[in-house]
């Protein structure tokens, strides 16, 4: 507190600050376009606008230093271009600062605000904009007049949770030298082998979480509106001349360009170019294992998923009933970090007692049997990613009505075979998408699994940042490769459920 912890915080509030505002510039306008005009060639940048959260943002950020540090090509060129002979002579601003990190960031986390305000645009009431229109209403004034208000609860909730990505995030930052609270309590834990320390810093972190949810949450509540639902968006309210249509495309094509093109192309090029040094058995053995770990997790956070939303459908009148759902829910505002150190604590303590009992009954210490093996990943990886099985079954489930159940129960059948014959079949689409997300977010998953794997184990997010951070990312660059095209998959299946569902609400 005498010392680094104003440099820590005030970092934090400004790294997570400028991450908001440049993702929400990026995405708003996007969103729009999307869901309000027609143009040339929509259907291919309404799902390649999402592609950039499939690159992990280390990944990006190594890129850029790569490309605009002193000895990266640019920089190399300008010099050869205008005789510059050092760095004296010219002026070229810094990619690792915090500035950096914040556009780094920004380039990988804006389709969340993309992604949420393209639904909420989706449906809005036309009617509402055409009225505004013949009242004499600008496309701008309407934009900011209907369209704006109504999807404010919507951009504080894409907003919050951009916030707690980036304050979760702490490769990006660590690379770039950007002290946040996440770094400070990776370098308190194993740099300074402080654990209470750590704990302390996470308390604080935790305080700026709950203020993110509550916020939230607060203007969830304030913020409602209401619409015919034969006025719902089924259509583009505006078609885009061709001055406008080739504004939009460029627009879109630096932002795609930048936050997953580029990265792309240089990772392909690494793994042509070092493919004989990138493919090895240490890629297959740390390969074969994420996957293994990225599929128990996902089969454990579903079952977690049904079993929970399932005894909250029984007791639907019960509030006690629900408190388990949305206390497991909480979990995935947890930093990897933080919840390193909320699972390590009581794992060792466990293993301490258990270690004693079997040692004074049996003679007989098995050890660090929880807190050195994968379960401590598994079990972190849980708790943190079962908010979105949890989340994702709620939605689907909500849609489906009391009455089948009562209707069932009727005629005599039991509760289990009214889920196994009603609710499973009607909840695919959210089972199989909830699990993907939960596929791709434990194999990207990094700040938890540097803190608690078991000495030797790696996966391929902590393969990939060993190398980014010695500057060789060329040598695991099918691992980041890997990592990507995994992360493809449930965007994509996303993008197009979300524009069938919509193809079909029309």
């Amino acid at each position: 507190m005498n010392t680094v912890l104003s440099t820590y915080v005030i970092n934090t509030v400004l790294l997570v600050f400028s991450v908001c505002l440049l993702s929400l510039l990026i995405g708003l306008p996007a969103a729009w376009l999307m869901a309000m005009c027609d143009f040339k060639s929509k259907r291919f940048w309404s799902w390649a606008m999402i592609l950039p959260l499939a690159m992990p943002a280390y990944v990006v950020a190594y890129v850029y230093t790569d490309l605009f540090d002193y000895a990266g090509p640019i920089q190399i060129a300008l010099r050869d271009w205008f005789q510059w002979q050092t760095a004296r002579d010219y002026w070229f601003p810094d990619i690792r600062t915090l500035g950096g990190a914040a556009i780094v960031l920004a380039l990988v986390l804006y389709p969340y605000v993309y992604l949420l305000l393209r639904s909420a645009f989706s449906s809005q009431s036309i009617s509402q904009l055409q009225s505004s229109r013949i009242l004499g209403d600008s496309a701008w004034q309407s934009f900011y007049k209907i369209s704006l208000p109504q999807a404010r609860g919507v951009i504080v909730a894409a907003l919050a949770l951009i916030a707690m990505e980036t304050m979760a995030d702490f490769a990006t930052v660590h690379y770039f030298a950007v002290n946040t609270l996440t770094t400070a309590i990776y370098d308190t834990w194993l740099g300074y082998y402080n654990l209470s320390a750590a704990a302390r810093l996470s308390v604080l972190m935790l305080v700026f979480i709950a203020l993110f949810l509550f916020i939230e949450k607060a203007n969830r509540k304030q913020v409602k509106s209401y619409s015919r639902s034969d006025t719902f968006n089924q259509g583009a309210l505006y078609t885009l001349n061709t001055k406008q249509t080739v504004c939009a495309i460029i627009y879109m094509a630096i932002v795609f360009f930048l936050g997953f093109v580029l990265p792309a192309i240089i990772l392909l090029d690494y793994g042509v170019v070092y493919f004989a040094q990138a493919w090895n058995q240490a890629f297959i053995d740390y390969s074969l294992k994420s996957l293994m770990i990225a599929a128990l997790v996902a089969g454990v956070c579903l079952l977690v998923g049904l079993v929970a939303n399932f005894a909250a459908r029984q007791q639907y009148e019960n509030t006690l009933a629900q408190a388990p759902g949305q206390a497991m829910a909480a979990g995935y505002a947890l930093p990897g970090t933080v919840l390193a150190i909320a699972v390590l604590i009581p794992l060792t303590q466990f293993e301490s007692l258990s270690n004693r009992w079997l040692n004074d009954w049996i003679g007989y210490t098995p050890g660090l049997f929880l807190s050195g093996t994968l379960f401590a990943i598994v079990f972190a990886y849980v708790v943190r990613f079962s908010a979105i099985t949890l989340g994702a079954v709620r939605e689907a489930q909500a849609k489906i009505s009391p009455n089948l159940d009562k209707a069932s129960l009727t005629m005599g059948v039991g509760f289990s075979r009214t889920m196994q014959k009603i609710h499973m079949p009607l909840l695919t689409k959210a089972l199989l998408s909830s699990s993907l997300l939960v596929f791709i977010e434990a194999m990207k998953e990094l700040p938890a699994a540097l803190l608690l794997r078991p000495f030797g184990f790696e996966t391929l997010a902590t393969y990939v940042y060993q190398y980014v951070s010695d500057e060789q990312l060329e040598h695991a660059s099918l691992a980041a490769i890997t990592i990507v095209v995994v992360g493809l998959i449930p965007l994509i299946f996303i993008n197009n459920f979300a524009t069938h569902d919509k193809n079909n609400s029309a």
